[in-house]
């Protein structure tokens, strides 16, 4: 599937490239809960989402929501423990977010989760990863984006301010600590004209 993609002007190299991860910035968000920041890390982004675009067997889902069956705004597709990931660079982030936080998690990264943004109508409701461990244990979640930059939020989960981070062209955001019980986060819907994008969710076993 492919759909247009405004390139950035930053990063027009088909080279995928990771950077070094000693240039993460972690911001402390209050009660155990924090994220780590890195801008740019892979080089070569854009050319990472036409690869994932054209070649992942994107599906599109139906849930229930209250007493109607509606789509799920966004594409989806999802790599186990056990599968190959979609592109040999997504292997290379997995392993170096595993050996750079082994002291701090205690396991490795596992499994890929992959969303695709067609436009600012496709969206993420406020969440946390609670399902599974989530729900009672500190977790890390690693998401590496790709495509045009849209708002990741994050909220205390029993209110408050809204934080807003824009995920786009190889940004990385980590997620840690208590992030996925005591915040939520979610992908707003964008009126503004916005490209497509694509986001990688590395996640530990038993954590989605």
């Amino acid at each position: 599937m492919a759909m247009h993609l405004q390139g950035s002007l930053f990063d027009q190299s088909d080279d995928l490239r990771l950077g070094p991860l000693d240039g993460l910035r972690r911001c402390e968000l209050g009660a155990g809960a924090w994220v780590d920041l890195l801008p740019g890390w892979l080089a070569g982004a854009d050319a990472l989402f036409t690869r994932l675009a054209e070649e992942v067997p994107w599906k599109a889902e139906r849930r229930q929501m209250y007493e109607q069956v509606v789509d799920v705004p966004r594409l989806l597709a999802f790599y186990g423990a056990e599968d190959a990931l979609p592109h040999p660079v997504l292997e290379e982030a997995r392993t170096a977010l595993s050996a750079h936080y082994a002291d701090e998690s205690g396991e490795p990264f596992a499994t890929a989760g992959l969303c695709y943004y067609r436009d600012g109508r496709d969206s993420v409701a406020w969440h946390g990863d609670r399902i599974g461990r989530g729900a009672r244990e500190d977790t890390l979640v690693a998401i590496l984006s790709v495509g045009d930059p849209r708002d990741l939020a994050l909220r205390p989960h029993r209110g408050g301010e809204t934080l807003r981070f824009p995920l786009g062209h190889g940004d990385l955001i980590v997620m840690g600590g208590s992030c996925q019980r005591t915040w939520d986060h979610a992908i707003p819907k964008s009126t503004r004209a916005v490209g497509p994008r694509i986001s990688v969710q590395f996640r530990p076993h038993g954590v989605r």
